[in-house]
């Protein structure tokens, strides 16, 4: 059994990333981190108690996001959930179709665990 984490920009990446350590965690096994950030990954952050693999990309034209996570849960068929962010839309928003987080929830062949970061309460 492994965790894999699609981890994007933002504070949905970051809430992503955090949720699959902990998930990991949980169930005492590996995790797999895509990121799709524009740029590497700050490996300085990442705990030590969780064996963790990183896979990078050469960046957003290297391939369709989407197509990147599906592609490494196919190749690893030892992935037994993903994580990903999401982002708190409005209900306009929620009517456009095409989001990344969207298309991983419809296609992944594995269950998905969507996190959502806080609520922005500042005055």
């Amino acid at each position: 059994m492994t965790v894999m984490t699609a981890v994007a920009e933002g504070r949905e990446g970051d809430q992503a990333l955090a949720a699959g350590i902990a998930e990991a965690r949980l169930l005492g096994t590996d995790l797999v981190v895509v990121n799709l950030r524009l740029s590497a990954l700050d490996h300085s952050g990442l705990p030590e108690d969780v064996t963790i693999t990183l896979v990078e990309r050469s960046g957003p034209g290297d391939r369709d996001p989407v197509d990147a996570v599906l592609d490494e849960i196919e190749a690893r068929p030892g992935i037994d959930r993903l994580v990903i962010g999401i982002r708190r839309r409005s209900p306009v928003g929620k009517a456009f179709l095409g989001s990344v987080s969207q298309r991983l929830l419809l296609q992944s062949p594995v269950p998905v665990l969507a996190v959502k970061p806080p609520a922005d309460r500042s005055p």
